[in-house]
């Protein structure tokens, strides 16, 4: 296989270095950002993005290598060939910041700068806009307030810490965008995030390849475990939270259920894990609804919950996408049919109509554990207001992880940090709990809660 650097391509043009003899493209992401990439004149491959829809963005992934055959390839072109089409995309384009990008999938780029001076930087890549933003903002908050925790306290080997957050907006070609700023200009040796975990498992994996370390602070596929020695998550995987969820179903007396949930790598692994876990106790799945993001209309979709006459629906939506389906389905009367119980409740209601979802019910990670009441203190103080989401914590852990890893270590570099978090991990204190990571650097033990949406407010159920 030879060595290839992958990089995210929108509206771009290549210039000749006159010097050098080398040649550059210059991209353009929806932040407005530039990046120049320095590529060889042999050959350049253009392909789709695994999982990614360019619908009308003329969105790319492109690929540099030394050959031409590899199978995975659907538009192949010299590189002048691709400069004389794009170029016309250019002209649509506006000026925006440049960063010079370099190391390849097995060299990761000097980090010698990522203390530089009296601050230790990490990275950060969450959803500040798009469906899931509520949820982004509360993951900021959380950011915000481990990083004044940390300076307080005296900083990491002596310097004060900062988490430089960049804006997936949602996306795995975004977020990817972001990863290669973080790790690229800014030298980031750690870049927590995303949420969505078709995201956060294109992000880790980018992560992994580049050698640097991956904190998952809000995804629960069970994909993620399979990302890589660098990738660590703080909050637990789909595998604990359906099994709390089909347990608590059954024990409280339903023995059918329909679910609804997205169709990507988190809705499937729900999908996935709660028919396996229900089915074992006993119970019957009727029918199993994966739906496409980002839609107006999901009453074909919900009109297929019917079948089987469940005595519960499950679903899982992010916030956005959640308001579309819960108002959608109160209109067709199918909140009275049936109770409905939410996978993550904090974020099916974050910005749901509360006429549409009061009254239901949904499994949640726990906002804090033992450990955790001078956060929740600390977070009602500054941002004047109880805790938005659930989510919030894990991110606030993380960062407290990082830090503390990069303290034990005494070292800013990747491969020692993933070594100290590793021996942290076996029983870290976090204020969501006690974090301990199983061989593949999984929470292993989650601690989840029964919540009841009332009166526009998530309370815990009775």
């Amino acid at each position: 296989m030879p060595r290839s650097t992958y990089i995210n391509v929108r509206l771009f043009q290549v210039n000749r270095n006159p010097k050098f003899g080398d040649f550059f493209a210059t991209t353009r992401s929806r932040h407005p950002r530039n990046q120049l990439f320095l590529v060889s004149p042999l050959d350049f491959d253009v392909i789709s993005p695994t999982g990614y829809r360019p619908q009308d963005t003329g969105e790319y992934t492109g690929r540099h290598t030394n050959s031409l055959s590899e199978d995975a390839v659907n538009l192949r072109t010299r590189l002048s060939t691709l400069a004389a089409i794009t170029t016309l995309a250019l002209l649509s384009a506006c000026s925006g910041e440049s960063a010079t990008v370099g190391g390849g999938a097995n060299d990761p780029a000097d980090r010698s700068n990522a203390a530089s001076g009296d601050t230790i930087n990490l990275g950060a890549v969450i959803p500040l806009t798009g469906a899931s933003a509520t949820i982004g903002e509360d993951q900021r908050r959380g950011i915000e307030l481990a990083v004044e925790k940390i300076n307080a306290d005296g900083g990491v080997l002596g310097k004060k810490i900062n988490v430089i957050i960049e804006d997936s907006g949602g996306t795995a070609a975004s977020a990817l965008d972001a990863a290669r700023k973080l790790t690229s200009a800014n030298k980031v040796p750690v870049v927590l995030g995303e949420y969505s975990s078709g995201v956060t498992i294109p992000l880790g994996q980018f992560l992994q390849q580049q050698g640097l370390v991956h904190m998952n602070i809000g995804s629960s596929s069970p994909d993620i475990a399979k990302i890589g020695s660098y990738s660590f998550s703080t909050i637990g995987l789909d595998t604990i939270a359906s099994k709390f969820t089909a347990e608590y179903l059954y024990r409280n007396g339903h023995r059918t259920a329909a679910l609804i949930a997205p169709n990507n790598a988190y809705g499937s692994g729900v999908a996935d894990t709660f028919k396996a876990a229900f089915e074992s106790l006993g119970g019957k799945l009727t029918n199993t609804v994966l739906y496409t993001e980002g839609q107006t209309d999901y009453r074909a979709e919900l009109q297929r919950l019917r079948g089987g006459s469940p005595d519960v629906i499950v679903y899982s939506a992010y916030g956005q996408e959640s308001k579309v389906i819960t108002s959608q389905a109160y209109e067709l009367g199918l909140s009275k049919a049936a109770p409905w119980f939410a996978i993550y409740l904090s974020m099916c209601t974050a910005d749901a109509d509360p006429k549409a979802v009061e009254g239901q019910l949904g499994m949640d990670v726990n906002y804090i554990g033992p450990d955790g009441q001078s956060y929740e203190d600390a977070y009602k103080a500054k941002y004047n207001q109880p805790f938005a989401t659930t989510f919030s914590g894990y991110a606030y852990d993380a960062v407290m992880m990082a830090a503390a890893a990069i303290e034990k270590a005494q070292s800013t570099e990747p491969q020692e940090i993933a070594a100290a978090l590793k021996e942290i991990g076996k029983r870290y204190p976090g204020v969501t709990g006690e974090i301990e990571f199983d061989a593949d650097n999984q929470r292993a033990d989650q601690p989840y809660a029964v919540l009841k949406y009332t009166g526009g407010k998530l309370e815990p159920a009775n």
